[in-house]
């Protein structure tokens, strides 16, 4: 039997496949960028195709590396970006709308209408979450109302829908298999997460044929199995998460209290809450840690919509950076208190403040100010913004964590780390594999496979790789993260105007 994990993670700006050994040990990775749409305002979209012939390459290319081929894979395991919403034809497999992407905004009047009409509290109760242009109920309403037939065609169970894990899984199987996991679901605002099940006042409310929607299965469950054609041989696909919940798993945070942040293109900050859901009094979102054996781990989450996208912007957007790597040094040549704020609200504010129609803004411009200070002020955002969740988390009763475990590509920047250790007040531990994502997925399909006795043997392979220990003192810390409230106050207050 083969000892490898394929796993695939499919994010919000490129797709990625690792190929993991049984003990958690990358031994191949490959990965590949694609284009990011902005047809209007606050819209955000991909090509679906795009995202399929990539995810399809770098599986391809990560087995080649090591000389395997899919028979020396035990199981594949995908993880994703979560609430990205598509649709297509039940027959042929063919997109009927481009990609909606979790950070677009269009639907934001219609939330609002919702809200105003007062369906929130009921769609919190059932769902842990708020009513959001951010989740999947309303981009997929919005594709039915706009693509010409579309809910005629859905109206006769011709289209299927799909977060990317779904879609991704009926093009690997050939259209065999229509589902999801239980986290994936979790996030469409159509699913109890009380009941475990579809809701049907949830599809009522927004609109949606039950006949789009895929079955919902645990984490780790028999997802089904790929055509041997695209990879060599047919593999089985035996683990499921959105990439937030996979990256829970991949930092074995699976005592309740434990708690993680990852920085990619957002940041999304997770604690365990057990068996109990935990109701949030500070905006902060109710959500499926994980699901195995039919058994639920309930978590609080804070999401944040701009973390690592900050830093694409200073290189792609603004072109002050050439490469990711250089703000690390220019960070150090500046220091903590440059005295200028970067509030990043491109596609608005999330957690907690929930704001779709917040645009960003830079603050405390000088002649003095310069390339060094505005991307400082970019990396400091990303602080600033996981701050103004853990203040969330404390109000809302949570113990203080002793420890923050960290992933994602932001964490690689030591600068970053130190400066979130001190602003924060709480140690930092940054993981030997950072790539925990995908690690969380690969280990969800090894325990299906039988590579792993339980979660307690997942647990026992994670390793520090680094521990950042704050060093601010508390009046500096305050000061400086009370400029971030200012900042953020005049955003929402429309006090500054965005270009």
């Amino acid at each position: 039997m083969s000892h490898h994990l394929l796993a695939i993670d499919q994010g919000t700006t490129s797709s990625r496949a690792i190929l993991f050994n049984a003990q958690g040990l990358p031994v191949a990775r490959s990965q590949r960028e694609f284009k990011q749409y902005f047809p209007n305002d606050g819209w955000v979209e991909h090509d679906g195709e795009e995202i399929w012939q990539s995810t399809l390459a770098v599986c391809r290319d990560a087995l080649a590396q090591q000389g395997l081929s899919a028979g020396d894979v035990a199981a594949i395991g995908i993880t994703n970006q979560r609430e990205t919403t598509l649709v297509w034809d039940a027959g042929s497999g063919e997109l009927i709308h481009r990609a909606i992407v979790w950070q677009d905004r269009r639907t934001a009047d219609y939330c609002a209408e919702l809200k105003a009409a007062g369906h929130e509290a009921q769609v919190s109760a059932k769902t842990g979450l708020l009513i959001d242009p951010y989740f999947s109920a309303t981009k997929l309403r919005w594709i039915l109302q706009n693509v010409p037939g579309a809910r005629e065609r859905a109206e006769r169970g011709e289209l299927r829908f799909g977060t990317v894990d779904s879609f991704l899984l009926w093009r690997l199987t050939g259209g065999r298999s229509h589902r999801t996991d239980a986290t994936n679901a979790s996030r469409t605002l159509l699913f109890n997460i009380h009941t475990q099940a579809w809701d049907d006042e949830l599809l009522a409310l927004f609109e949606i044929p039950r006949s789009l929607l895929p079955e919902v299965l645990d984490c780790a469950a028999d997802f089904g199995i790929t055509e041997k054609a695209l990879l060599g041989a047919a593999i089985p696909v035996l683990g499921m998460a959105g990439d937030q919940q996979a990256a829970l798993v991949g930092q074995a945070c699976f005592h309740p209290g434990m708690i993680k942040s990852t920085y990619g293109t957002g940041c999304f900050m997770i604690q365990n809450t057990g068996e109990t859901p935990v109701v949030s009094k500070n905006r902060l979102l109710t959500t499926v840690g994980y699901r195995l054996g039919g058994r639920v781990a309930y978590a609080v989450e804070g999401s944040i919509f701009v973390a690592g996208a900050a830093v694409q912007w200073l290189r792609d957007g603004v072109k002050l950076i050439n490469h990711a790597r250089e703000t690390e040094a220019l960070a150090e040549q500046t220091g903590h208190a440059c005295g200028v704020y970067l509030v990043p609200a491109f596609t608005g504010l999330g957690a907690p403040y929930w704001d779709p129609k917040a645009r960003g803004a830079i603050f405390g411009l000088t002649r003095d100010t310069g390339i060094k200070e505005i991307v400082t002020a970019g990396l400091q955002s990303v602080c600033y913004q996981t701050r103004d969740l853990l203040e969330a988390m404390r109000q809302d009763g949570a113990v203080p964590p002793r420890s923050l475990r960290v992933d994602g590509g932001m964490v690689e920047n030591n600068w970053v780390m130190q400066f979130l250790a001190d602003i924060l007040g709480v140690t930092v531990e940054r993981p030997e594999i950072t790539e925990t994502t995908a690690l969380g997925v690969a280990y969800l399909a090894g325990l299906q496979a039988g590579l792993y006795r339980d979660l307690d043997e997942i647990a026992s392979h994670w390793q520090r790789q680094q521990r950042f220990q704050p060093g601010m003192d508390t009046p500096q810390r305050d000061a400086l993260y009370a400029g971030w409230l200012d900042a953020v106050v005049r955003v929402r207050s429309g006090d500054s105007v965005a270009c």
